[in-house]
């Protein structure tokens, strides 16, 4: 604004009010919230709506409740004027003939590619170490007087308009919860910022016309934008049409507009308790367009700042993923639709991510019906709906916390049912070894791929263990083994030099979990789940019996070699042939007792008789110099 000036005058103190510019009129209605990710449901009628709010946002401004004041002191014309500024950064502000600042709106130059370039999850370069000392600070600011005051204090710390937006982001979604209840009335009042400051609380529109508010005191150009979310209660392939039910910003930085969500990246609500919880999410500041469109419909296509813009119904059908997918590293996912239909009874789903990641999923609610295997970077998944018709697939990944997070979901529609591939309920993922069973200690598996197969009902499976790592196994199956004790009988595991063998003998035909657990031998705890490989023999004369029991006693080093089978016939003579480790002396006893000598190539051999007994076990006497034979190994004899 050019001042007059009287070439007399010493000063002269003059009050300008700079207003903010007004909002364009809109459309549509209410607010939603996100909820792992997610918005409040879409309700229809007897709400004025986002634009609505916007309006009433207006009026406020208009008020004199969001202007900023100046004191401006004139000075001769050979001095320059100074801003005696209440608010320092409020010069900065570029306005109209009328005060009025007047944002440009977006245009090619603000557009980018579409599909994501895979570049960056940010609309522009950032290192956000730069930001942690702001962050800080940012967090830590409270609210002592007014709005303008509160962004005062915010911009202390704060030397480029990047770094003011990056202040006000972090205060907000750290400081604002979601209103729940203010959200669900049906006549609500617009959000004062005065309201908003002394409860703490507010709705979408409340969130984004604060943060375009503090944005205008702090001299960046802001605009609230609203539109269609897929947020709280959205559903797979839903439609959008009437009210709009979400509302969020576009700010002006380095000659370029960028999108961000301060309600989203504040936390989350509860999806049984609708009570929200503070849970920062980075990825909703500066977030690249073509990711933001996946979740954000704008009501002007020009702010979905794409090139080519998409279509509402291309929101509609396009694959939503969760912000929790970018998040954890993963770049990509196929199908790329949100609806699977399956072939021959079977969906395959895979997941590229740019770092070894953990996943699982959840079909119906459980853990079944599919075969989830590691990669290197990402994962491959095989779904088999046990009944035809509609299911709902969840996908989860884990990150750094202890903590799966929801990351896709899809809907599986089966029009077919294939009963052979029935999958035993105790498969757990993931099948097969990976990089994760190498990192817990198991390394070059004899067999790499989850599924093996065996005609006559046996098989041997072979890894590599690192020093001080013990090994327990399980077999699992639908109609058995029942108890913990048998689900580890028809396995007998054998130490050789460094690798662990698993001799398994299928009771009868079908499909089994072979599960392999570990632990630090000298760490205290259980046994920690690595994976599975799933036992297929469709041989229907399988009929095997458990291994003998082993006691505590039985080493790891140990060998046996025979009898394998944990019962024995009657009335017979028994050869047995075991490898044992640091014993003196070792026998078998049945109704009588038969030592066992050693060889010269160190197996301990030699025979009983199974008569007149129903058990026979294997002794040894670990110290020559003492007479306390311990038990290692225990059969049944068949009935006569």
């Amino acid at each position: 604004m050019e001042l007059k000036k009287d070439s007399n005058a010493v000063s002269i103190d003059m009050l300008l009010i700079v207003h903010s510019e007004k909002r364009r009129a809109a459309q549509g209605t209410h607010s939603d919230r996100q909820a792992d990710p997610g918005a409040l449901p879409q309700r229809k009628g007897g709400l004025q709506g986002i634009r609505n709010e916007i309006r009433k946002w207006q009026k406020i401004e208009e008020n004199g409740l969001c202007g900023t004041q100046l004191t401006v002191e004139v000075h001769p014309r050979d001095a320059m004027p100074q801003l005696l500024k209440k608010f320092s950064l409020a010069k900065r502000l570029q306005g109209d003939k009328n005060g009025n600042t007047r944002p440009r709106q977006p245009g090619g130059k603000d557009a980018h590619a579409y599909p994501w370039d895979r570049s960056s999850l940010k609309s522009m370069p950032l290192d956000l170490r730069q930001f942690e000392k702001l962050d800080a600070y940012a967090s830590q600011v409270t609210v002592k007087s007014g709005l303008d005051e509160l962004v005062n204090d915010l911009l202390q710390e704060a030397h480029s308009d990047l770094e003011r937006v990056r202040a006000i982001w972090i205060w907000i979604c750290h400081h604002i919860e979601y209103d729940v209840e203010a959200a669900q009335e049906k006549d609500r009042q617009a959000f004062k910022p005065s309201n908003i400051l002394q409860t703490q609380k507010t709705n979408c529109d409340g969130y984004a016309g604060l943060f375009e508010k503090m944005c205008r005191i702090a001299g960046v150009q802001c605009v609230t934008v609203p539109g269609y979310s897929k947020g709280f209660g959205y559903q797979t392939g839903q439609s959008f049409s009437g009210e709009f039910d979400h509302a969020w910003n576009a700010v002006y930085l380095e000659g370029r507009w960028h999108l961000l969500d301060s309600t989203w990246g504040s936390g989350l609500l509860d999806t049984t308790t609708s009570k929200f919880t503070f849970l920062y999410n980075e990825f909703y500041f500066l977030t690249h367009p073509a990711l933001f469109i996946e979740d954000h419909f704008p009501d002007n296509k020009n702010w979905q700042l794409l090139k080519p813009p998409q279509s509402l119904r291309q929101f509609e059908n396009n694959m939503y993923h969760k912000s929790e997918f970018y998040n954890k590293g993963m770049l990509s996912a196929h199908p790329e639709t949100p609806v699977i239909r399956t072939v021959n009874g079977k969906a395959t789903i895979t997941i590229e991510s740019c770092a070894p990641t953990l996943f699982m999923f959840m079909l119906n609610g459980k853990q079944e019906h599919g075969l989830l295997s590691l990669q290197k970077n990402g994962m491959k998944l095989e779904v088999y709906p046990p009944t035809m018709g509609t299911h709902k697939l969840q996908i989860f990944a884990k990150g750094n916390s202890d903590i799966y997070s929801s990351v896709l979901e899809y809907t599986l529609k089966c029009n077919y049912v294939d009963l052979g591939i029935q999958l035993p309920a105790e498969l757990h993922q993931p099948v097969g070894p990976s990089w994760f069973s190498e990192q817990m200690g198991i390394l070059k598996p004899s067999h790499p791929d989850p599924i093996i197969h065996t005609s006559d009902g046996r098989c041997c499976v072979s890894f590599g263990v690192e020093e001080g790592i013990s090994v327990l196994a399980s077999l699992h199956g639908d109609d058995g083994p029942i108890t913990e004790e048998t689900q580890r009988r028809y396995i007998f595991q054998l130490h050789r030099e460094k690798r662990i063998e698993l001799k398994v003998q299928l009771p009868h035909a079908g499909k089994f979990a072979l599960k392999i657990f570990v632990k630090k031998r000298q760490e205290p705890g259980n046994y920690v789940f690595v994976f599975n490989y799933l036992l297929c023999c469709t041989n229907t004369k399988v009929n095997w019996p458990m291994f003998p029991e082993s006691f505590g006693n039985w080493g790891q080093d140990n060998e046996l070699l025979e009898p394998l089978s944990g019962v024995l016939p009657a009335n017979r003579n028994v050869s047995f042939k075991l490898k044992l480790h640091g014993v003196a002396k070792a026998l078998v006893k049945g109704q009588d007792t038969w030592p066992l000598t050693l060889n010269g190539e160190g197996y301990w051999e030699g025979s009983c008789s199974t008569a007149g007994c129903q058990e026979v076990y294997v002794m040894v006497l670990e110290n020559a110099n003492h007479n306390f034979y311990s038990y290692i190994l225990k059969y049944k004899v068949n009935d006569q």
